[in-house]
């Protein structure tokens, strides 16, 4: 191993440090990423540090920094090592690969919540969540959207599963958002329904057609993303 400190694309993109000759090394860089996958999974993101993840290798918090710079960067590599790969594009349209997709995402978001936080704003992606966003454009490859479009249409349903796994992640152990949403309303309404009467209707509304039990909100929004797309994309056709 070399105790320089290893730069952020190395870690990700690179073939990572070399064994020297000798005895083998007491760490690896995948080890260390996925103990704090696990600390992650079980605690939060919060829980991570350091400090803890070597805890829980046996090791000293100084041995760690043989194969990382610092917690920046183990949290870059745990997104990687949390990630599945991008679902295989398979049969079917554009529109039934999005909505695969979609689905895939939604379910590496619920077995890695953490993942929510740790994925925000511009930095440095490595290979497995630049292959989910490869993988979304190709299903709208000869669409005839431009390449703008196509990138804001994968980061419009990106925006879309991220705020309904947000919600889910909040609700109570159930994980039925919706469901807790209106039974909340329900108390409340009871009372001051005449002041809200547009809510007070449209809940009363999924009461009665019995929806009320059924979290329907990621396919709603989704078929509305890709209804869009779809005018879109036949209006390009036309042109």
């Amino acid at each position: 191993m070399t105790d320089d400190p290893t730069n952020l694309m190395g870690l990700l993109w690179g073939p990572g440090p070399q064994p020297r000759r000798g005895p083998k090394p007491a760490l690896t860089l995948d080890g260390i990423a996925r103990t704090g996958t696990e600390i992650a999974d079980a605690e939060g993101l919060g829980a991570v540090s350091m400090q803890r993840v070597a805890e829980q290798l046996g090791k000293t918090k100084m041995s760690l920094y043989r194969y990382l710079p610092g917690k920046a960067e183990l949290i870059a590599v745990m997104v990687e090592t949390a990630l599945d790969d991008a679902p295989e594009s398979g049969e079917g349209d554009w529109r039934t690969r999005l909505t695969a997709w979609s689905h895939g995402m939604v379910e590496t978001l619920r077995r890695h919540p953490w993942l929510l936080e740790a994925t925000v704003g511009p930095r440095l992606m490595g290979p497995k969540e630049l292959g989910w966003m490869e993988r979304a454009l190709s299903a709208l490859d000869g669409t005839g959207l431009t390449g703008a479009e196509r990138m804001d249409a994968v980061v419009l349903l990106t925006s879309h599963v991220r705020g309904i796994t947000l919600h889910s992640r909040a609700a109570a152990p159930s994980g039925a958002p919706e469901a807790q949403l209106l039974a909340a309303l329900g108390t409340v309404l009871r009372d001051h329904g005449a002041d809200y009467p547009h809510l007070a209707a449209a809940t009363a509304s999924s009461v009665r057609s019995g929806t009320q039990g059924q979290d329907q909100a990621l396919e709603f929004g989704l078929d509305r993303i890709l209804d869009g797309l779809e005018v879109l994309i036949a209006e390009r056709a036309r042109s």
